[in-house]
């Protein structure tokens, strides 16, 4: 009976959990209106943010205790930091030219 039972690899199940979260999110961010695109910016913003704190703690590893931690987790932690950094400027820039739309023409 032991035998039959057999566990689950960790890296299957985190795959199959990060597969599951891009199919989910990609049908949640497709099917949101256009009237709701801004809040989504600024949602999509603040999670950029996190990003941003755990990218600059996976940087400065060295700095927190007495290792220098691994340089491959400091290199991503840099990459990381890059894109959330860019992400987060072209959502301001998104959001600001969404709420351009709703303002009054001045003549």
């Amino acid at each position: 009976m032991d035998s039959a039972i057999h566990a689950v690899s960790p890296f299957v199940f985190e795959l199959s959990i990060f597969v599951l979260a891009v199919f989910v999110g990609y049908f949640v961010v497709w099917s949101v209106t256009p009237a709701l695109h801004t809040p989504l910016m600024s949602v999509t913003n603040a999670i950029s943010s996190v990003i941003v704190v755990g990218a600059l703690l996976a940087v400065g590893v060295s700095l927190a205790g007495n290792s220098n931690g691994p340089l491959w987790a400091r290199l991503f932690g840099f990459v990381a930091l890059i894109f959330a950094s860019i992400n987060i400027f072209g959502g301001f820039l998104v959001t600001q030219r969404m709420l351009a739309m709703y303002k009054k023409k001045t003549k």
